[in-house]
């Protein structure tokens, strides 16, 4: 018996006690019966969500959780299937190619780093809507914060990695790929213990911007934001970065996240 009908049958004795004690049928619960309300219940939290708009069909969502691998729903939301079960079951990021619907991309490990939090191992690209999944590299990743494609060039990734969690080191930092994930560049690094927190880009994909962020995690202890953490930017597609100090805080800064204006690329928000 389920919590609910237990709660349920513990709340009928109660409101009939002064009258006795009643039989219970299966004809007593004939009107109750489970819904599906998604992955939010069943795959912890929502920790990625993309999705493909039409003129002719609903909104197709991918969404990406915690522990439950990703989902899709070709009914902008109101029926959702796993399309991810073989793979890690935590998700950090889900990204569908702007110029082609059909190719997904799944950058693993979520990045709400708890000291329950489980790792993935890399990225994964779908060329056919979900139905089959190619490991894309950049195992060590351990956890990926954001993962996103140029709007008009398939081929140009990039991957926001928070590397390994316990220990320095891993697959850290922003990472490039110019060759629809066959080779990676590592194009902002720090050091061994400054993880890439967030990453956007403006609509025409020419300027990123890239919270990085100081973190190690204990047994016993969680070291989050040092003075390796900042704000960087890259005007050119990636190729070369500068830390942004210009209105700033000084001093040791935290996790940072960012994000820029569609309406108006110049318009940057960060905290």
């Amino acid at each position: 018996m389920s919590i609910r009908t237990t709660f349920c049958v513990a709340a009928i004795a109660l409101a009939t006690g002064a009258q006795g004690a009643i039989e219970l049928k299966s004809s007593t619960f004939g009107g109750l019966s489970a819904r599906s309300i998604g992955p939010a219940v069943m795959s912890g939290r929502i920790s990625a969500i993309d999705g493909v708009a039409s003129d002719k069909a609903p909104v197709t969502l991918y969404v990406g959780t915690a522990s439950g691998g990703v989902w899709k729903s070709d009914d902008g939301g109101i029926v959702y299937k796993p399309i991810f079960d073989e793979h890690t079951q935590s998700i950090g990021a889900v990204r569908v190619d702007p110029s082609n619907a059909e190719t997904i991309w799944v950058g693993t490990g979520e990045s709400w780093v708890r000291n329950t939090v489980a790792p993935g191992d890399g990225v994964y690209r779908s060329t056919d809507g979900g139905s089959k999944w190619q490991h894309m590299g950049l195992k060590d990743s351990d956890h990926i914060a954001e993962l996103l494609v140029h709007p008009e060039n398939g081929d140009v990734v990039f991957v926001c990695a928070l590397g390994h969690l316990w220990a320095e080191g891993g697959d850290r930092g922003v990472f490039r790929s110019q060759d629809g994930g066959q080779t990676w560049d590592n194009v902002l690094k720090i050091d061994d213990t400054t993880s890439c927190s967030d990453l956007a880009m403006t609509p025409d994909g020419g300027t990123l911007y890239a919270g990085m962020w100081y973190v190690q995690r204990y047994p016993d202890f969680f070291e989050s934001g040092g003075e390796s953490s900042g704000l960087y930017r890259s005007t050119d597609g990636g190729d070369t970065w500068e830390e942004m100090t210009d209105g700033i805080p000084e001093g040791e800064k935290g996790r940072i996240a960012v994000t820029v204006a569609a309406s108006e690329p110049e318009r940057v928000y960060a905290t």
